[in-house]
């Protein structure tokens, strides 16, 4: 293990400095949040949704190129490494098509249609349906309190969604494309869990955004989608902060908490990004939650800590 790997790492015992971890945590799922708002001012402007995050994501992909130089030691070479198989290609294209073509564009249609709060409820309840695929698909076992989550994070969902009954046809357009767009990220965390492929942590990042950008300003091209002109100075701010900081920003310090808390500890606090979504919205935009989407976003919240949670080994 290297110098730089140690000093990331837990401590024996799971020990790291708390405050730092709750630090990187609550600054990653702040700027998540702040996505959400910058995506619904600009799609509120009328910029063509595809384009907007097809753009989007090639900044900041070549805005991750020096972490990824930093990872390699100062050097790209970790971008296209020797023992890349043909079949890593493969499931790193799939990853990216999956991760940022399907998420992020389903995402960004979504929020044409639905509140940002909305949008972020659905999308952050992932973790809910990455537990049920793993159980499925990689034949993981399903603890007690990962089933109640389970449930838990399935009935908020219900909720924010404002069903009631099975009146699942009720659901509007919005919905349905926010929630295929939580679902396609599960379905790329399990495909990443299964393919495992041979590249560092930016340089899968990179060339996820990357193929995923292109693919989106293929589909936005094949739709008719055009970028008009008459973009103002703030629409350009607010852009740039939706590439870098609420990108390659949230995503590095994101890294950053799983390399110091671990994935399982660390993804229990997903539910921050949809909370911080939620206040910075009605600060910025005066969006707010009914009362049943309210309860329904902290019944996720429970959920996703409960999916995520490490069984802890009894002390002798």
């Amino acid at each position: 293990m290297t110098a730089s790997s140690q000093r990331n790492a837990p401590s024996a015992g799971g020990r790291f400095p708390a405050g730092e971890y709750l630090a990187i945590l609550l600054s990653a799922t702040a700027l998540m949040g702040s996505s959400f708002v910058a995506g619904k001012i600009l799609l509120s402007a009328g910029l063509p949704p595809l384009l907007l995050v097809g753009f989007r994501f090639l900044v900041a992909a070549l805005a991750t190129l020096p972490l990824v130089a930093w990872e390699g030691g100062t050097s790209l070479r970790g971008l296209l490494p020797p023992d890349l198989s043909g079949k890593d290609r493969l499931n790193v294209a799939v990853i990216g098509l999956l991760q940022t073509t399907a998420v992020m564009g389903s995402l960004f249609l979504a929020m044409r249609e639905i509140p940002a709060p909305m949008a972020a409820l659905l999308l952050f309840a992932n973790p809910i349906w990455v537990a049920l695929l793993a159980r499925l698909i990689l034949h993981e076992p399903l603890p007690l309190l990962r089933g109640l989550g389970l449930l838990l994070g399935a009935l908020g969902v219900a909720l924010a969604l404002e069903l009631r009954g099975a009146a699942v046809s009720g659901l509007g357009r919005g919905q349905l494309i926010g929630l295929s767009s939580g679902w396609c990220w599960a379905v790329a965390t399990i495909v990443n869990k299964r393919a495992k492929p041979k590249l560092g942590v930016w340089a899968l990042s990179f060339w996820q955004m990357l193929i995923g950008s292109l693919a989106l300003l293929l589909s936005a091209g094949l739709s008719g989608e055009r970028w008009t002109g008459g973009t103002t100075v703030s629409q350009w701010g607010w852009f740039l902060w939706l590439a870098i900081p609420a990108s390659t920003g949230s995503f590095g310090l994101w890294f950053m908490a799983l390399r110091r808390g671990g994935a399982t500890r660390t993804s229990g606090y997903l539910f921050l990004a949809p909370l911080f979504a939620t206040l910075l919205s009605h600060w910025v935009l005066g969006a707010t939650l009914s009362v049943r989407q309210t309860l329904g976003g902290a019944l996720i919240g429970i959920g996703i800590w409960l999916v995520s949670r490490e069984a802890v080994p009894r002390r002798a």
